[in-house]
C-alpha cells in the first residue's frame, strides 16, 4: 500500500511539473503572438523570409529532456 502511495505522489508530482512547464510555454507563445520566441532570426527580403527558430528549438529540447528523464526515473 505504501509503495502504490509513493508512485501516485511521484504521478502527480510529475503531472505537476509538467502542466507548470505547459504554461510557462503558452506564456512565451502568447507574448510573441505565437510564432516566434525572441531570439529566433527572422531574415526578410523583398519575396523572401528566413526563419530560423533557434530558442524555440533549444526551449523545446529542454522542455522534452526533462519530460523524458521523469519518464526514465519513474520507470527505473
Amino acid at each position: 500500500m505504501e509503495r502504490m502511495l509513493i508512485w501516485l505522489g511521484v504521478a502527480l508530482v510529475a503531472m505537476g511539473l509538467l502542466a507548470a512547464g505547459l504554461g510557462v510555454l503558452l506564456g512565451a507563445i502568447g507574448r510573441t503572438g505565437g510564432r516566434l520566441l525572441p531570439g529566433d532570426i527572422v531574415i526578410q527580403r523583398p519575396g523572401f523570409t528566413f526563419v530560423f527558430p533557434i530558442v524555440t528549438s533549444l526551449v523545446l529540447s529542454v522542455v522534452l529532456s526533462v519530460v523524458l528523464w521523469i519518464v526514465t526515473l519513474i520507470r527505473r
